[in-house]
């Protein structure tokens, strides 16, 4: 399989799109990468974080960096279709027909950013969601077809009802964007001075279109190599609680190839595994996720030089988090489970005190230790 002209476009896109965003952007790496995958795979991505953290910054970025047309919002509870989508043109409604202007809307967008997405109404819902799964927008008799390689969505919840679940769903990679740590806020300071008084070109080396051509390639990966790890993993994954349906494990396959595409192969391999530790519905399943998928990789070839980068991340678990996630735990605990629910809890344990071994600081790793430990002996083990 030789696809030469379109690995250069994954090359392009990699070394003079993604990395200059990265140097611009401080502490952003993570996003910036997760956001080339959405780019190349045509899925959506949700950043949860408050306000102020470049989030909207980063895609009017990557859009003027790709030449692109982009779309930002902010939705409140009454923010209402003709927002997003336009509105119906007035002198053709006089005439008796209902024709959407979308000049400069949503609809003309190839690049999405709606903050605030969970602020949705019902009156937007059903077109957000067509325009999101099936990159269709339906008005009346109208129908249109989108551009939109991918939409980001913001909030600084997550969803807690079901109408409000299936928007959150079509978003497949989740990642925080949160304001950086103190030991980088001088080069936070320094960066933004920079962009404030300076300003800065950016040359288009890559195109929009560039891009819809290399994300129609995803299907020319050979992937089946890995298949069988996939749905390991995916077992593992639903064994821990974490709801994966059929239609999101296939999906999943997509993240994986435009890994492998960015990395300028056209084979995946276990290492691209690491798109899938983006795939969590609520904060307790980040580091279970992250440490299941950690697994999975390790289990495959050594290094290779034309690995993702972020496949082989050495990030330390964070104790506030693994501490949470014991919290919730203990509530479940109490609960008096039986049957496949106290096997599940017995699999995250399991994890969370694997996890706990491997924080570098003395006290919080023997604090937390012990926790699992009273946990251990609560469910009978």
């Amino acid at each position: 399989m030789n696809t030469p002209a379109e690995l250069d476009i994954a090359r392009r896109l990699d070394q003079d799109i993604l990395a200059p965003m990265k140097k611009r952007f401080v502490g952003k790496d993570e996003i910036v990468d997760l956001l080339g995958v959405a780019l190349v795979s045509g899925e959506n991505l949700f950043l949860l974080g408050p306000p102020g953290t470049a989030k909207s910054a980063l895609v009017h970025e990557l859009a003027s960096r790709l030449d692109g047309r982009s779309f930002e919002y902010l939705l409140t509870r009454f923010t209402e279709p003709n927002e997003l989508f336009g509105p119906f043109d007035i002198r053709r409604l006089r005439e008796g027909e209902l024709v959407t202007n979308t000049a400069n809307m949503l609809p003309e967008a190839e690049l999405a950013f709606l903050d605030e997405l969970l602020n949705a109404n019902s009156a937007i819902l059903n077109s957000l969601l067509t325009v999101l799964n099936e990159r269709i927008l339906r008005r009346g008799r109208e129908t249109f077809d989108l551009p939109l390689l991918t939409v980001i969505g913001a909030s600084n919840r997550l969803p807690e009802d079901e109408t409000l679940g299936a928007l959150f769903d079509r978003f497949l990679i989740r990642v925080r964007c949160d304001n950086v740590e103190r030991d980088r806020l001088s080069e936070v300071l320094d960066a933004g001075w920079s962009l404030e008084t300076e300003g800065h070109e950016t040359p288009i080396t890559v195109t929009t279109e560039e891009v819809r051509t290399l994300s129609n390639i995803i299907a020319q990966v050979e992937i089946a190599s890995i298949r069988d790890a996939i749905a390991t993993l995916v077992a593992q994954l639903r064994q821990a609680g974490l709801a994966v349906s059929d239609r999101r494990a296939v999906k999943f396959q997509r993240l994986i190839a435009a890994s492998a595409l960015l990395c300028g192969r056209m084979e995946a391999r276990r290492s691209d595994l690491w798109v899938l530790r983006y795939t969590w519905d609520t904060e307790e399943q980040e580091q279970v996720l992250a440490s299941l998928v950690r697994h999975a990789i390790d289990e495959g070839e050594a290094n290779q030089p034309d690995d993702h980068p972020r496949s082989r991340d050495s990030e330390q678990p964070d104790p506030e988090t693994i501490a949470r996630d014991l919290d919730a735990l203990d509530a479940a605990v109490d609960a008096s489970p039986s049957g496949a629910e106290r096997v599940r809890l017995i699999d995250r344990l399991s994890t969370l005190t694997a996890r706990c071994e491997w924080i570098e600081n003395d006290t919080s790793r023997s604090e937390l230790l012990a926790r699992t430990a009273t946990l251990w002996e609560r469910l009978g083990r």
